[in-house]
């Protein structure tokens, strides 16, 4: 492929064996254990109580459990399955299996069994470490479909005393296998740990399956361990940091920040109670560190907005007034830029009255580092946090990069981009728009998939991110869309779904968006309402409903949406490529887009495909003229029955408006 002379050289690169000869996971555990042995390395709260091990109990864990493995078969080049809520335990498999040449496979913790199914057999899974009995339950399931599983080893007994099954073991029971095997077989470990070298397989990500199938990334430890230095580098991390564990573990982005950053630098990570007591445990801990896709800061900031209606027209009028001076010098301070003598002082006084409760009420007071990545985040949510004093970073990367690909650095932040490459990297943009990079991350390849690697990873070491954007004149990197999702209008005006959808989800009313119009005479968009957002608009209101499908066909919710509509129209009129695109028409939709249901990724990411199959009535009546629109839509519920779900929809008409003077950027 040709490709245009828009390119950013890196500085220099940590070596590839790492620092020494600490070039894997379990030789940097040991060595923690020894320089660091009594300081905290994870944390988790159970029963309400925080308990913490420190490095050296970890690596005794760690052991254990590799040594039992052992016991039970695991061999080098073996894989394991990991499936469950972050936890203690379940971290330690992971560099258990590394400890003997094994390799783990994270698989997301809600998959249903089919889609575990899958994952499992394609990754050739011999072994299993699951949380609890849900886990079990979904393993036995498919059992007989997976012809190599020989193992499958529980972390929680609890409803797990009358299974009779000779595939089951208790995490316990293998430790202490584990510390027989020791004695047996003194040395075995330390030389299995020894053989290790950063070359090898670290571990096999599978990717979300946006358009098919997942595939599974296969990362070494060169890849993870190189570029998390350089990453950490750049952002100043250090040993007495803390961060929180929350995110799915078969994502890597949990994995690297979690795990990987852990071990490079010694800092301790905790591990929540539950998906429900997060942001309570995230006030307790008061994480230095914090990384969350734009969907959490987006959460957090609509209940905080919801909380502030409801309080007394006093607190209103001071959190408005601080806000807006926020809005004005807040990002000047924390970029260290000259702001006027009287506005620093307001500002400190909005400190003391606003921001800092307001951080402390979030859990945000301690944090020196905060990133966001996987979507782009809305300007104004992303100017908020900056705005009180979070140093809120956008950071782009993807799996088959190890994560890092670019950072915006200190200083120099801008809401619009994801930053520059980080050391080591190399981004250039191709003729078509696409983003190609190469560096010390990239991939090994696809596991079992020659043909799906050597689509994406180029003989000459550059690597197809699959994303169109481009430098602007400060050498930022901008992301416009996926480029296989961007098309054209049959006007030939640019379409960019993506770019349209992350416009509409800035609003807190709407929780998803998908649009449509390659192809088609002008852009329409299916809309869901955020239940939260909107209910608690709707209490405010004295307006009454019994769910969300009659919560979603309110006429005044279709009023609240139009005006998102109308303000992403009048932003895309001061795009100069997309100001034909501004939307024409929309819906909102009866369900709310779920993964079980097969309409989003384990990770959130729309289907859009899948969405347009199967909403094909919907699609063709916004481009029919249609007022109204009927549809029957199978759907699973959280007790896993399924059942059809009927509604008509009103098609709602938006004014499209003219297209105002263009901002000057980069080409």
């Amino acid at each position: 492929m040709a490709v245009a002379e828009t390119e950013r050289a890196s500085v220099p690169v940590a070596e590839a064996a790492g620092e020494g000869t600490l070039d894997t996971f379990p030789k940097l555990l040991l060595d923690h254990a020894r320089r660091r042995a009594d300081h905290p390395a994870i944390r988790e709260k159970d029963f309400g109580i925080w308990q913490s091990w420190s490095w050296a109990d970890s690596a005794r864990e760690v052991q254990a459990l590799a040594q039992g493995l052992a016991a039970l078969g695991f061999r080098r080049g073996d894989k394991l399955a990991i499936i469950g809520d972050n936890r203690p335990r379940l971290y330690w498999a992971i560099t258990a299996a590394q400890c003997l040449g094994g390799i783990p496979v994270p698989v997301y913790q809600d998959a249903v069994a089919a889609e575990m199914e899958f994952v499992l057999g394609h990754a050739e899974v011999r072994f299993a470490v699951v949380e609890d009995q849900e886990q079990v339950d979904k393993m036995r399931g498919v059992r007989g479909r997976l012809s190599r599983l020989e193992a499958v080893i529980y972390d929680d007994p609890r409803g797990m005393r009358h299974y009779d099954d000779p595939l089951l073991a208790a995490y316990e029971t293998v430790q202490e296998k584990g510390r027989e095997f020791a004695a047996a077989h003194p040395g075995f470990l330390a030389e299995e740990i020894a053989q290790g070298k950063g070359g090898d397989i670290a571990i096999i990500l599978y990717t979300s399956g946006t358009t098919g199938q997942p595939k599974g990334v296969m990362l070494t430890y060169d890849n993870i361990i190189v570029t998390t230095r350089n990453a950490v580098a750049h952002e100043g991390l250090r040993s007495d940091d803390e961060v929180l564990a929350y995110l799915p573990m078969a994502w890597v982005g949990d994995y690297v920040f979690s795990v990987a950053q852990s071990y490079c630098t010694g800092y301790c990570m905790s591990c929540p109670e539950s998906a429900a007591t997060v942001m309570i445990d995230l006030k307790e801990l008061g994480p230095t560190y914090f990384f969350a896709p734009p969907r959490i800061y987006e959460n957090i900031l609509t209940q905080l907005m919801i909380r502030m209606e409801d309080a007394g027209w006093v607190k209103r009028k001071l959190f408005h007034y601080f806000l807006g001076l926020a809005r004005r010098v807040g990002g000047r301070i924390l970029d260290g830029k000259k702001v006027a003598p009287h506005q620093r002082a307001l500002y400190a006084l909005g400190e003391a009255l606003i921001y800092g409760p307001l951080k402390n009420s979030l859990g945000f007071s301690r944090i020196r580092v905060a990133h966001t990545a996987g979507e782009a985040i809305g300007p104004d949510i992303f100017a908020f946090y900056r705005s009180i004093g979070v140093n809120l970073k956008q950071l782009y990367g993807m799996t088959e990069a190890s994560v890092f690909l670019c950072i915006q650095p200190d200083g120099k932040v801008k809401p619009e981009t994801v930053g520059t490459p980080l050391a080591g990297v190399d981004i250039k943009i191709a003729e078509n728009g696409e983003v190609l990079y190469r560096g010390p991350g990239v991939f090994e390849g696809y596991y079992k998939a020659a043909a799906a690697t050597s689509e994406t990873k180029r003989p000459d070491g550059w690597v197809h991110s699959g994303d169109a954007g481009f430098f602007d004149e400060d050498g930022h990197l901008r992301i416009i869309d996926r480029a296989k999702d961007v098309g054209k209008l049959q006007d030939s005006t640019l379409f960019a779904p993506k770019f349209i959808e992350n416009k509409l989800k800035f609003f807190p009313y709407i929780k998803e968006a998908v649009a449509f119009g390659a192809d088609r005479p002008f852009t329409t968009a299916f809309i869901n309402i955020d239940a939260d957002a909107v209910g608690g608009w709707a209490e405010r209101n004295g307006v009454t409903y019994g769910g969300y499908q009659e919560l979603a066909g309110l006429p005044a919710v279709h009023d609240l949406v139009r005006d998102c509509v109308d303000r992403v129209n009048r932003d895309l009129a001061a795009e100069p490529h997309l100001t034909g695109s501004q939307i024409h028409r929309f819906l909102i939709l009866h369900k709310e887009l779920d993964a079980d249901d097969g309409e989003l990724t384990r990770t959130r990411k729309v289907r859009r495909r899948f969405i347009a199959e199967r909403f094909g009535p919907l699609v063709e009546a916004l481009y029919s003229g249609a007022r109204t629109a009927e549809i029957a839509t199978d759907v699973t519920f959280e007790d896993g029955r399924t059942g059809v779900l009927k509604a008509a929809l009103a098609i709602h008409d938006v004014a499209t408006v003219a297209a105002v003077e263009p901002l000057r950027r980069a080409s």
